[in-house]
């Protein structure tokens, strides 16, 4: 099992193998998630700020897409890529492009995180 952390927001045990964006809507977490998470939009775009070893390394197509994405950093990732390959604790970030984008998705929670 691996704890992941969502800044701001909360945390969940998840087994390996499962998704950030998984995680996230298991816990009912604000994040983004447009395409339904087929790697097509960058609003599942997260920063991981601890235990970036634990998940598995981005593909071609996720950089591609990152590309497409709001402030870009070293630490940007997308959340419908990122699977998680060990046990340990994950910290996230959820980027303002996410949080806008689950608000577009949810309309009777916008404001509620931006």
């Amino acid at each position: 099992m691996a704890i992941v952390r969502f800044k701001g927001f909360g945390e969940v045990d998840v087994p390996i193998g499962t998704s950030i964006l998984e995680a996230a809507t298991q816990a009912h977490i604000p994040e983004g998630s447009a395409c339904g998470g087929v790697c097509a939009c960058s609003t599942c775009h997260v920063y991981v700020t601890r235990g970036a070893e634990l998940l598995g390394e981005p593909s071609d197509e996720e950089a591609d897409i990152l590309d497409k994405a709001f402030d870009v950093r070293a630490n940007s990732r997308l959340g419908c890529q990122c699977r998680i390959l060990g046990e340990g604790e994950i910290e996230l970030e959820i980027t303002r492009e996410s949080l806008e984008a689950y608000e577009n998705e949810h309309p009777d929670e916008r404001g509620k995180y931006t």
